[in-house]
């Protein structure tokens, strides 16, 4: 019963990792559309 215990601790360890993975690749992912809509429209002004 002792290692149930690990098992539990081992496996919430796990989803907590994953989600804050997911969690920074969101927030890159915002940041890599801002960039790109900035360049867009720094393009869309040069060429006009």
């Amino acid at each position: 019963m002792g290692n149930l215990v690990y098992v539990f601790a081992a496996y919430t360890v796990i989803w907590v990792v994953l989600f804050a993975y997911l969690i920074n690749l969101s927030y890159k992912n915002r940041s890599l559309r801002k960039t790109l809509e900035a360049l867009k429209s720094r393009r869309k002004r040069k060429n006009s």
